[in-house]
């Protein structure tokens, strides 16, 4: 990636997740990167595609987060499992002041014809999937609900610290999940 398209999807970034998709114009990216709405353009073709790389990006570095924890973990199942509700209260008070952004990525692109619904959806896939091979190791025979309950916990929690409902929702979600994991 060349350093103006580095700069466009990091001031994209930046612009999408604190005032929304639909608010931020091509106009104001290339403003706030430094560059030419041709040069935006020429490097991504449209704003669906800027979406796109915007929401990748998140994306991926997400999942390495999660990797960094998860390798950093102790080896007991419900310990990995908690491993990740505290990648997401790290990444939360680092990244997420407002909220999952893939979750508010889909309260504006809900059709999934955008080309950035399947990396919304694909991420919220493997988050699950991650529950389940977790769970796995947890309760083998019931690890499919157990993956389920976990998933609502942890994206529950999400959204209460995105809106700000209560203090310290996703360590909150911890606590359920913990109680959960040791009635197993």
């Amino acid at each position: 990636m060349t350093p103006a398209a580095r700069r466009v999807l990091e001031a994209a970034a930046r612009l999408f997740y604190e005032r929304g998709i639909h608010a931020v114009g091509v106009d104001l990216i290339a403003h706030e990167a430094g560059v030419t709405k041709k040069t935006l353009y020429d490097r991504f073709g449209s704003k669906e595609q800027i979406v796109v790389e915007y929401l990748a990006d998140r994306d991926e570095r997400w999942r390495a987060f999660v990797a960094r924890r998860l390798d950093a973990a102790p080896p007991e199942p419900a310990a990995r499992v908690l491993a990740v509700f505290d990648a997401s209260r790290a990444w939360a008070a680092e990244h997420s002041p407002k909220g999952c952004g893939m979750v508010n990525a889909h309260a504006e692109i809900s059709d999934p014809e955008h080309p950035a619904h399947p990396v919304i959806t694909g991420q919220k896939r493997w988050m699950l999937a991650l529950f389940t091979g977790l769970a796995e190791g947890v309760r083998p025979a019931g690890a499919e609900p157990l993956a389920r309950t976990l998933m609502l916990l942890h994206e529950g929690a999400l959204v209460a610290h995105g809106l700000d409902m209560f203090p310290d929702a996703i360590g909150h979600a911890r606590e359920q999940a913990h109680a959960l994991l040791a009635a197993c």
